[in-house]
């Protein structure tokens, strides 16, 4: 109800000016203030996956809150798990301005933000203020200055990091908008990194005496005749879970909107039928083997039913929530019944 004033109000800034400004109000108020105005009572619908409990199973997804300055807010506001990042072992300013474009008449964002966030380092702190004790993900990348045969360097920085703070590490081998990053998903590339990641893990494990799952996040542009093999790394070298999907390159269903053809990855409604075609698939490969992560162009209730359907555990939101607001969580989450 109090949301879509407020969403008028941002729609008038441009979208990288909106997203900040929503930031810093979140931080700014309380907890308790956030729940009583936007935070209807979300139902309990327990899920155990990756060994971890979780509330419910309607997530935010990385990137609205790539720091981690937010934390108890989207507690506040109802979601059941939460992720963070991405984030990389050293800060970075990201890609030029103008980076983020609203297709409202698509209920799509594009953006080529390209990881832009102040650090490993600040990400931490701010998970040890908040004292947040639900399931928190935390998403790594890559430095964008840092070359592709460093990037498994980068990734290890990041996983040994995070790793006491985090309920999951999720690594983003597909956003579209650090250069050379997607060749991560493929072939002898992809069988290095998990297997160097596995192993790192484990190492972790022993000296932390705690098991922290792993997820590996895909694009939605991976070709379906490259689902089978991703899938079999995956479970070659025991990862605990995959989320699908990224953004895309594909403009289909935006064309001829105005800021269609900036460059970035694609987001939100156009979105839907693709990711869904790839959990499905995924589904398929993995027979239950590994849990799917969803999110791409979840924009009510049904969306949501639609990605548990086809065979996903859990579902994240980003560009649905920013158009819908709070109120879709609670709405994904009764669709679930």
């Amino acid at each position: 109800m109090f949301y879509f004033p407020l969403r008028t109000l941002l729609f008038q800034l441009d979208p990288e000016t909106a997203h900040n400004w929503t930031l810093g109000l979140l931080r700014a108020t309380p907890p308790l203030a956030l729940s009583a105005l936007f935070g209807r009572c979300v139902p309990s619908q327990p899920r155990r996956v990756m060994g971890l409990d979780f509330p419910h199973p309607i997530g935010l997804a990385a990137g609205l809150d790539k720091n981690g300055e937010c934390i108890r807010a989207w507690e506040a506001l109802g979601f059941g798990f939460i992720e963070i990042g991405t984030v990389t072992p050293r800060a970075q300013p990201g890609n030029p301005k103008p980076r983020m474009f609203r297709l409202p008449l698509a209920q799509a964002l594009i953006n080529r933000l390209g990881f832009n966030n102040k650090g490993v380092d600040y990400l931490i702190e701010q998970v040890r203020r908040s004292g947040f004790k639900g399931v928190l993900g935390i998403n790594i990348g890559k430095n964008a200055d840092t070359p592709a045969e460093r990037a498994i360097d980068d990734y290890l920085i990041g996983l040994r990091k995070v790793y006491p703070w985090a309920s999951y590490v999720t690594v983003n081998i597909s956003s579209p908008n650090t250069p050379g990053l997607r060749d991560l998903q493929y072939g002898a590339a992809l069988e290095q990194l998990l297997a160097t990641l596995q192993a790192e893990r484990q190492r972790l494990c022993d000296t932390h005496g705690r098991y922290v799952p792993l997820a590996i996040k895909i694009a939605p542009d991976l070709a379906d005749a490259d689902l089978p093999m991703v899938g079999q790394a995956l479970r070659r070298h025991g990862m605990d879970a995959v989320i699908a999907t990224n953004t895309t390159f594909s403009r289909a269903g935006v064309e001829g909107m105005p800021h269609a053809g900036e460059t970035g990855g694609l987001s939100g409604a156009p979105l839907r039928e693709r990711s869904t075609a790839v959990v499905r698939r995924l589904a398929d490969i993995l027979a239950g083997e590994i849990p799917i992560i969803a999110v791409g162009g979840i924009l009510s209730g049904a969306d949501a039913a639609a990605k548990i359907e086809a065979g996903a555990s859990l579902v994240q939101l980003y560009t649905g929530f920013i158009y819908r607001g709070p109120d879709l969580i609670r709405e994904a989450v009764l669709a679930l019944r």
